[in-house]
């Protein structure tokens, strides 16, 4: 319903014959100065038109009292001044389509505190800025030079209306008018369907006049809520909530009333004027409410039969001057009102009428009414004419429920009506004519429902009125729902699925987990294929960002739902709600698509297996930036390739394992070697391409990276290739033992011992696990047996996979070990992990028999080999360190421990002996070193270096402790290693000496005894002291290059009173030093150590005495052998100089201030003892504050 539309009505004669008495304002002349309306203005009144006229026969008055006073012209009799209402000014600028001056005049009352209803509630309501579709606008209507105003009808007030879009461009281009056309033309179609709904949703609500009359007789009967009502009091609940910071609470209110807008006042309903809030109505609640004639306004719609019969007709008895011809005025007035709004409200109802008609037409044209329900009527009715006799008799047409609703239309059969209503069809779906006819001969099977009829004469019409006042409601889609019972499973699914979608959206977030079951059952057995895919939308859709437990519900439904129905719906149904979902904004949510690939792999078909979601997988592989997503992403394709079975997508799953791989994140490499890997191995094995394809693909990729990266190689790449070679280690040996040759003699009857805890390396994860693989622990003790007597006994003749593992793959990495380049660390650790990992799976036979013997067959560390320079190249690789740490640490029985013992004596004589470099075997104490269980070996080792006979071996053993110390324990340093050292410095070899120099240092910058730290302070005391030292100029180098290693790690008093005074000396030194070659030297690793020791903390005693010195003394020789050198030792010198005065200043500072506080604190204990030595007398206590005279 809407109300008048200004821009219908007419300024022209009809105006005048309606209001003959009015008087007529006189047109202003053009000495007034007041510009007329513009020429081209679309609100002015056409050029014949009279002019408007303004009301000035007597004192009009708005509702709230207020007037303006109009100067009557010369013409008027008497020179009195009239007032006239505002009410009626207002109505006058309206009627006259003065909308902008109306607008202004209501602005104006606004900001006086003076707000007018007529003009609020017209302003308010968009139903009066809408054009009829049917009305085009006049041609002389125009806006400026722009030409006609080329707009629809929209929902917009006055002050949205776009006017700049009319510029004096002229029209715009077709299209871009079409558009707009036909966006408004859809806004226009929106706000007809929204009043049809709000016009039928109130025709419905109305509550009959005689129930009316039942609920004001008796108060304790509460009339029932109406929808209108009900949209009111929610949008005030809601303002209410805001208002206070309830702002939870009114989410959780908006999201349970989703059919209804709370920002708009609008949709509450058609032109309802909007109540005060909440406090207000409370606040007045217990007063008498106003006056109604104050608040009811002709231009909204008022239902005026609930109005008192004076509000209209009788003048308010507080104005008893308002004339007779306004109150005519305002009768006509509201009648024509009444009229416009019958008319439009008739025209509705014709609307409505037709679309209802159209509806029952179509339904009629699907399906015809069942003939079960027509053969029951008759038979009722046929029982119905003996139900004066008979006590209990059949339900009949004179039923009374079938008389109530006698005249609804009918169900189509599907279920038992307990009240004989049914839901209107516009809101059902029919089932195919199959399902009915099924649910037909259903009812025809069933026995029909007996009633006890009451031994009455009771007309129909009586009947009907008298169950009229039982309070059902069958008028809404609920009560439909409620009214009825369905008779068979797929009428209970059929109302699940047309209740759920309704449901869902009213459960707080945080439950709807509990809807799960409900939805799955529901579109498992529902049988219609558009509500089930409905269904399963709605549960991908549920939750807007599921957490684990809520994903693990929902998958968890979706497994049980393939289990039920079976691939082909798994397929139709399922994976396009998951493919609508891969790019999902919410993370959480592309996590259910990944996993719910994974979880619906065993029940998919094969071929979709290996093609749809394979490459749905691939795709979020590639392109999804979340982590979890990914990680989500490389399990499922794990599950994927256990159930794959097609030979050619080995490929693929080669390429998607080395991308994996690959990936930046943590979290997603480890699940690649936990569920990836192994899974895929377990494929290749069942192909046979375990140890003919996989494996070698991985090694051809590593040698490859080796030759390209032989100056830089990629060592991450090495990482990830190597790594997973170590995954497949567990399936290679479940391959060697399921094809050893006495498989089939595995017995599982007889008592086998059990798998020793340490016998294999612990898995990354169960699929990782010889058992799991192999397929029980049984069965493996059982294969564990035969293969080490198989081993120890009887060979490999005929054991193929064994043979490639020993022939091809050992030689094969063996090579590789030899080309890694020694110095990187990284390269020696990743190969020395691969090789125990296999050792230890393969056992300790296979590891003495098999691997060991090739590795020494390489090394050959015979003694006629000692002072040969060929044939010893191998020791100076990589392949040292790797069998040291990789293979002979596997295990560490005696027997082990002394042949690592006795490898590394021997590496060590060897090369010492034939002066090859020693990076093999540094990396090999690198190496052990890391772990404390091997300390104890390792100054085994070198002591058997410390007590060698060739000084070689002893420099050696000396450079080797430096290595071994860091992470010693103290106790083991002092009671082992110092001692050692000490034994090598009283060697009469110089070089042995020197050696030793770097293993003091990290001593004096691990240890903290300081019994220790004195001996070895001593010790580099006496090779600085020592005449004999003097001119040992690789001496003095080490020391200098060792003080600069440690001295900014060392204790800050060792560093004080040992390190720098010392360097200061050999500074000093070294200003005399004749040989140019010597002082360049010195004073290099000079500028190296102050460099390094400029950054700690020096006290100024000894930066005065030492520090700055030992710099001038270094300038000095720089200034001559390096002047690049020279320059940053001035800067350095500068810096430090401005650090002693700053520190002079500060002191000096202060020390004032500790001057001035002890000053201060003995003047604070001269008062308080003097405070202390008087007695209470008040007079005595003000004699201290009294200046002495």
């Amino acid at each position: 319903m809407a109300s008048v539309n200004p821009f219908n009505l007419s300024d022209s004669e009809e105006e005048a014959e309606r209001r003959p008495n009015e008087t007529v304002d006189t047109e202003r002349s053009s000495s007034d100065g007041a510009p007329g309306p513009p020429p081209g203005n679309p609100f002015s009144p056409p050029a014949d038109a009279e002019r408007p006229t303004l009301l000035l026969a007597s004192n009009r008055t708005s509702p709230s009292g207020e007037g303006i006073s109009v100067a009557a012209p010369s013409a008027m009799a008497g020179p009195a001044d009239t007032r006239v209402s505002v009410d009626v000014i207002a109505a006058q600028l309206l009627r006259d389509q003065y909308i902008l001056t109306a607008l202004e005049f209501h602005t104006e009352l606004l900001e006086s505190g003076r707000e007018l209803p007529r003009l609020r509630d017209y302003f308010s309501n968009p139903g009066n800025f809408e054009r009829q579709s049917g009305t085009p606008p006049a041609k002389d209507q125009v806006l400026g030079p722009g030409g006609p105003l080329n707009r629809a009808g929209s929902i917009s007030t006055l002050d949205s209306l776009d006017f700049a879009r009319y510029s004096d461009d002229g029209n715009r281009e077709s299209d871009e008018r079409v558009a707009v056309l036909e966006f408004e033309l859809r806004k226009a179609k929106e706000t007809i369907q929204a009043l049809r709904a709000n016009l039928t949703q109130a025709a419905e609500s109305e509550v009959p006049s005689q129930e009316r009359k039942n609920f004001k007789s008796s108060p304790e009967i509460q009339e029932p809520i109406r929808p209108l009502e009900k949209r009111a009091l929610n949008f005030l609940v809601n303002e209410y909530l805001l208002k206070n910071e309830y702002k939870l609470s009114s989410i959780t209110f908006s999201d349970e009333n989703d059919d209804q807008d709370f920002e708009l006042w609008d949709d509450v309903g058609l032109n309802i004027p909007k109540p005060p809030d909440l406090l207000q109505l409370y606040r007045n609640c217990g007063t008498s409410p106003p006056s109604l004639r104050d608040r009811v306004d002709v231009s909204v719609g008022v239902n005026f039969t609930d109005l008192p019969g004076n509000c209209i007709t009788q003048d308010p008895p507080k104005k008893p001057d308002l004339s007779q011809q306004q109150q005519t005025e305002v009768v006509q007035e509201l009648e024509y009102q009444i009229s416009l709004l019958n008319s439009e409200k008739e025209s509705l109802a014709g609307q409505i009428k037709k679309l209802q008609s159209e509806i029952q037409t179509l339904k009629r044209t699907v399906s015809s009414p069942p003939p079960t329900i027509q053969d029951l009527g008759s038979q009722n009715t046929s029982n119905s004419s003996s139900s004066s006799t008979n006590n209990t008799t059949t339900t009949s047409s004179t039923d009374p429920l079938s008389v109530v609703c006698s005249q609804l239309p009918k169900d189509n059969g599907q279920y038992l009506d307990i009240r004989g209503v049914s839901e209107p069809e516009s809101d059902l779906d029919p089932p195919s004519t199959h399902n009915a006819s099924q649910y037909h001969s259903k009812l025809k099977s069933r026995p029909p429902v007996q009633f006890d009829q009451p031994n009455r004469k009771l007309s129909p019409a009586f009947q009907q009125a008298l169950l009229s006042f039982c309070r059902m409601c069958s008028d809404s889609r609920l009560g439909a729902e409620v009214s009825r019972i369905a008779d068979s499973e797929e009428s209970v699914m059929l109302m699940l699925g047309r209740c759920l979608p309704h449901i869902v959206p009213n459960v707080l977030l945080a439950k709807r987990e509990e809807l799960i079951p409900l939805i799955l059952c529901t579109a498992c057995l529902h049988p219609e294929p558009k509500e089930r895919d409905q269904l399963l939308h709605i549960l991908f859709n549920l939750i807007k960002r599921p957490d684990d437990e809520q994903r693990q519900m929902i998958l968890t439904g979706c497994v049980a739902f393939a289990r039920h129905v079976g691939p082909t719906r798994v397929e139709a149904e399922l994976l396009p709600q998951c493919w609508e979902q891969i790019n999902h904004k919410y993370p959480e949510r592309r996590l259910l698509v990944a996993e719910s690939c994974g979880a619906l792999a065993p029940y998919l078909p094969k071929e979709i297996r290996s093609s749809l979601v394979l490459s749905m997988l691939q795709q979020m592989l590639a392109e999804d930036k979340a982590d979890m997503v990914r990680e989500a992403v490389v399990k499922s394709l794990g599950i994927i390739m256990g159930y794959i079975d097609d030979p050619d997508k080995y490929s693929q799953g080669f390429e998607l394992m080395l991308l994996s791989l690959g990936d930046p994140s943590e979290r997603v490499v480890s699940a690649v070697h936990q569920v990836f890997i192994p899974a895929f191995a377990a494929w290749t094995t069942e192909l046979g391409t375990l140890h003919t394809a996989l494996i070698p693909s991985l090694l051809a990729r590593i040698e490859k990276l080796l030759m390209q990266g032989e100056h830089s190689l990629d060592e991450h790449k090495l990482h990830v290739f190597l790594s997973a070679l170590q995954s497949l280690i567990p399936p290679l040996f479940a391959v060697v033992l399921q094809n050893a040759p006495f498989t089939s003699r595995a017995n599982l009857h007889r008592d086998t011992p059990a798998i020793e805890v340490t016998r294999f390396p612990r898995p990354a994860s169960p699929l990782q696990d010889v058992a799991t693989i192999i397929g029980s622990r049984e069965m493996l003790s059982a294969l564990l047996l035969l293969y080490d007597h198989q081993l120890e006994h009887e060979g490999t003749t005929g054991w193929d996979s064994l043979l490639w593992v020993v022939n091809q793959l050992l030689p094969q990495l063996i090579e590789i070990v030899g080309r890694i380049n020694v110095t990187s660390s990284t390269c020696v650790h990743e190969f020395s992990r691969f090789f125990w990992r296999l050792c230890r799976t393969f056992g300790k036979i296979f590891t003495n028999t098999k691997v060991k013997p090739q590795f020494q067959e390489i090394l050959r560390l015979s003694e006629e080999n000692v002072d040969a320079s060929t044939g010893n190249g191998i020791l100076t690789k990589a392949t040292v360190p790797i069998y040291a740490t990789g293979v002979l640490t596997c295990y560490n029985q005696e027997e082990d421990r002394k042949l690592l013992v006795g490898f590394l004596e021997d590496v060590m004589t060897t090369l010492s002996l034939s002066h090859a470099p020693l990076d093999s075997l540094k990396a090999s104490f690198v190496e052990l070193g890391a772990n404390p269980v091997y300390h104890e070996l390792l100054l085994t080792v070198l002591w058997y270096g410390v007590v060698h006979t060739s000084a070689l071996v002893r420099c050696t053993a000396a450079r080797m402790f430096e290595l071994v110390l860091r992470g010693m324990s103290e106790a083991l340093v002092d009671r082992r290693a110092a001692p050692a050292l000490i034994t090598l410095c009283s060697g009469p070899e110089f070089s042995v000496r020197i050696s030793t120099i770097p293993a003091f240092g990290t001593i004096m910058e691990t240890v903290t005894q300081k019994e220790l730290l004195e001996r070895v302070k001593m010790q580099l005391a006496s090779f600085l002291e020592d005449p004999q030292y003097q001119d040992q100029h690789s001496l003095h180098m080490e020391i200098i290059r060792t003080f600069g290693r440690v001295g900014p790690n060392a204790e800050p008093r060792f560093r004080d009173e040992f390190v720098l005074p010392h360097l200061h000396k050999l500074a000093l030194a070294n200003n005399s030093q004749a040989v140019e070659s010597k002082r360049s030297d010195i004073a290099t690793q000079l500028f190296e150590a102050y460099s390094a020791l400029s950054c700690c903390f020096i006290s100024e005693e000894v930066m005065v005495n030492h520090f700055l010195p030992g710099l001038r003394c270094l300038r000095t020789d720089m200034e001559q052998l390096s002047p690049e050198h020279e320059v940053i030792l001035s800067s350095m010198i500068k810096e430090c100089e401005i650090k002693v005065e700053n520190r002079a200043m500060a002191d000096a500072q202060g020390s004032m201030s500790i001057a001035s506080s002890l000053v201060g604190e003995d003047a604070k204990t001269k008062f308080l003892s003097k405070m202390g030595q008087l007695t209470t007398s008040g007079a005595m206590l003000a004699n201290v504050f009294q200046r002495k005279k």
